[in-house]
């Protein structure tokens, strides 16, 4: 068989889950489990990987899952307790007592207290969020929905404290050959993923300052009197300066810490820097900017949710220094389990390490640490929050049973998708000693493409996260494809890796799944199109300039890679 067919059959499940959810629109709830059963059947057929080999596969699969749930469940628990205590009520209306320009609003409340969200909870909370703060304070539900829509993008790398790095990188690169690689330079998987996380910060740190300024520009653009994208463009000093307080911490942090805390850091730094700056009115031009009279509306910017039915009023009084507590103390517990020179992380790893070595007697291993993963420390704040806030039993069991909701909404969707895409890295365990799916397809872009693949990485990442809906998701099924392709060009695995985890953030802006989720929020069902033609716009910019940065890291300045000789 040659090459070319082998990457066409390894590409099937991906395009049948391309036609399965965009093309026919199928809910992933049906499309998933199809593509699992697609891409076990072409394993079995055309790669001969043994039939235990593919249930080993799968029951490693559901070991990731799980840890993904767990992190999701505490993330979204810890959010519902915060809003049943009144704490979400009292930092929102903080913000917007800070300004009535629309443009400053949209750069403290949407870009940095969104992508604050999207440091702790991930998973598309922040336009769950943000999107009815906004509608609740006078913004139209449409342009509410793009401009939660457009927060999806920097922090999303990192977020839910760093998920799509640890579990979709993590799970979707590692195995037993690149860990024997890496033991020969004397690098653990963990360092070289570290390192992965640094160059994506970079990247990030760069073309995400101008987010903001991009968000302003697209609402003014589509949003405004006059329809004009100059409008935005005349608060471009404080614009930048939202992206510049977010992106250089963040860009620090992901270099120095490691993937938990860029999103969280960045935005609790900016949010102190362009708050005191906005109080004091530092680089706000003198026009005040706000929409035209809702009377004079497109009725498609229009939901069937009111401003009036957005409540914003805290169940009980809160001092804002004890609303922001909760989040302060997740920061701490992390920073806390995460430095290597203090001896807790490595005790949590080893406390309870629930292993299945050699399943059904493979190669494969499926293996948890489930105290040193987030959602422990996030239900560690949930239980002290509970106790600072003086909570009721009631609140915090309403927040228990809507967090377990989507839970199960989640979970079903990913109990076939992890496991699919364990069975294609795993392909590569085969009596033919052919190369896994991945890695076929590695090796026909190799030879097809070449040596500007850096310039295409990042749009492979975004159309994963379109598809799944998921940078975590995205990052599982072709971080394996993207590092073989660096391999066989012999370009920075490191760099080339990273670009796919950037550009699957960006991705995360047109997700069928995100889009439907945040329109929801605001009674907008039905202009997912139209809401799809606008986020198209930064999406496009983010993935062409972050190419670009790649392309230049690797063919001018010669980014390396522990691995190239």
């Amino acid at each position: 068989m040659n090459l070319g067919l082998q990457a066409l059959l390894a590409i099937t499940p991906i395009a049948m889950a391309a036609v399965l959810l965009v093309g026919l629109r199928w809910p992933a709830r049906l499309a998933m489990p199809a593509v699992y059963i697609a891409a076990a059947v072409i394993a079995f057929l055309v790669w001969q990987m043994p039939a235990i080999t593919i249930a080993a596969s799968t029951i490693q699969g559901l070991a990731i899952t799980f840890e993904i749930l767990y992190i999701i469940f505490g993330a979204i628990l810890l959010l519902n307790t915060l809003t049943q205590s009144g704490a979400v009520s009292v930092i929102r209306n903080t913000f917007t007592e800070i300004s009535t320009d629309r443009r400053v609003q949209v750069v403290i409340i949407a870009w940095l207290f969104g992508s604050f969200i999207e440091g702790a909870s991930g998973f598309g909370t922040p336009a769950a969020i943000v999107a009815p703060l906004l509608v609740a304070i006078g913004f139209p539900p449409m342009a509410a929905v793009m401009i939660g829509l457009m927060i999806q993008s920097t922090p999303v790398t990192f977020g839910a404290v760093g998920t799509p790095v640890i579990i979709g990188i993590g799970g979707g690169l590692q195995s037993m050959a690149l860990n024997d690689a890496l033991a020969g330079v004397g690098l653990s998987f963990q360092e070289y993923q570290n390192l992965i996380a640094a160059r994506a910060a970079i990247v990030h740190g760069i073309v995400g300052t101008f987010i903001p300024l991009f968000m302003v520009m697209m609402m003014t653009r589509f949003f405004g009197e006059k329809r004009s994208w100059t409008e935005g463009l005349s608060i471009t000093p404080f614009a930048l300066l939202g992206g510049v307080a977010f992106t250089v911490p963040y860009t620090l942090t992901g270099v120095l810490l490691g993937p938990e805390f860029p999103s969280l850091l960045g935005a609790l730094v900016g949010l102190g820097v362009v708050t005191f700056a906005a109080r004091r009115r530092f680089l706000i031009p003198k026009d005040n900017w706000d929409f035209p009279p809702s009377s004079q509306w497109d009725p498609e910017w229009v939901g069937r949710m009111k401003p009036s039915e957005v409540s914003l009023t805290n169940r009980k009084p809160m001092s804002l220094a004890m609303a922001w507590v909760p989040y302060l103390l997740l920061a701490f517990f992390l920073v806390l389990s995460r430095l290597p020179q203090l001896p807790l992380g490595s005790w949590l790893r080893t406390a309870l390490d629930l292993r299945w070595a050699n399943v059904f007697g493979t190669e494969v291993t499926a293996s948890t640490t489930p105290l040193y993963l987030p959602g422990t420390m996030l239900i560690v704040v949930v239980l002290v929050t509970f106790v600072l806030h003086r909570m009721k039993w009631g609140q915090l069991k309403t927040a228990i049973v809507d967090s377990s909701k989507i839970l199960l909404g989640a979970g079903f969707v990913l109990v076939f998708t992890i496991p699919m895409v364990r069975v294609y890295i795993n392909s590569g365990m085969n009596p033919l000693d052919l190369p896994s799916m991945p890695l076929t397809m590695a090796e026909w872009v190799a030879a097809n493409v070449g040596t500007v693949w850096p310039l295409f990485a990042p749009t492979i990442g975004a159309m994963g996260a379109f598809i799944a809906g998921s940078n975590t998701i995205s990052n599982l099924m072709f971080s394996l494809f993207q590092y073989g392709v660096a391999e066989r060009l012999l370009i920075s695995g490191t760099m080339v890796v990273a670009l796919q985890a950037v550009g699957a953030a960006a991705g995360n802006m047109i997700a069928i799944h995100n889009v439907v989720a945040a329109s929801a929020t605001v009674g907008l069902l039905g202009q997912e199109g139209t809401l799809l033609r606008k986020t198209i716009l930064p999406t496009l910019y983010y993935v062409l300039a972050a190419g670009l940065l790649g392309l230049i890291a690797i063919g001018v300045l010669n980014v390396g890679d522990p691995l190239l000789p």
